[in-house]
């Protein structure tokens, strides 16, 4: 039996979890779960939302089941140390308050402008992330003045936060400053990242035929 057990779906959120994975270099088995069919009842029972990526890791006191992909990127870091990817004592502050600025406001930031959802005037006070242009702002000013979250040293608060840049940039979603192209240039060249890559789109393409013949 495999470490991990990793519930995904093809160039979704799962993407993240699965870059994640090899960043660890963990021992996981993928389940790939049918866009158009919807979750299963192993999934279900994992998570009641239905929603991936979740995972199952088998770890010698029993189960432990992990949704959300800025949790499961956490939680992968800290279980597997060797990694070199959880923050130093130096960098807990901004690795923890960046990973979750992306799960949080820029997440949001992300659907508004996807959605195209407009707040009425006053509306800002009572939501998460403010306004648009200014998620859009903190970032950029994160990375103007760094080479990664934690400064100098590739975390796992970058296998998010550049999952999150990099996908809605080339969708077109994000209109992306030139501090987060170069950010998104320095990530994308890890190896890990061309290994989940590789993976993804074969099961992506492996979805589409076989929906093509139904």
């Amino acid at each position: 039996m495999a470490d991990i057990d990793f519930y995904t779906i093809p160039m979704s959120r799962g993407a993240i979890v699965r870059w994640a994975l090899h960043e660890v270099g963990a021992d996981y088995q993928h389940h790939i779960v049918d866009a158009a069919k919807g979750p299963g009842a192993d999934l279900l029972a994992l998570n009641p939302m239905g929603k991936v990526p979740t995972i199952v890791h088998h770890a010698a006191d029993g189960d432990h089941v992990v949704t959300e992909a800025a949790a499961i990127c956490t939680y992968l870091a800290e279980i597997y140390p060797d990694a070199g990817l959880a923050p130093t004592e130096a960098e807990r502050a901004d690795y923890y308050r960046w990973m979750y600025f992306g799960a949080g406001p820029f997440e949001s930031a992300i659907m508004v402008l996807n959605t195209g959802f407009v707040a009425e005037e006053g509306q800002e006070k009572s939501l998460g992330y403010g306004t648009v242009d200014r998620v859009l702002s903190a970032v950029d000013g994160l990375l103007s003045g760094r080479d990664y979250v934690c400064g100098d040293r590739f975390t796992m608060a970058d296998v998010y936060l550049c999952s999150q840049i990099s996908v809605t940039t080339m969708m077109g979603i994000l209109p992306a400053t030139e501090a987060m192209k170069a950010y998104v240039a320095r990530c994308e060249v890890r190896p890990a990242l061309a290994e989940a890559r590789g993976i993804d789109f074969a099961e992506f393409e492996k979805q589409q035929a076989a929906q093509s013949e139904t």
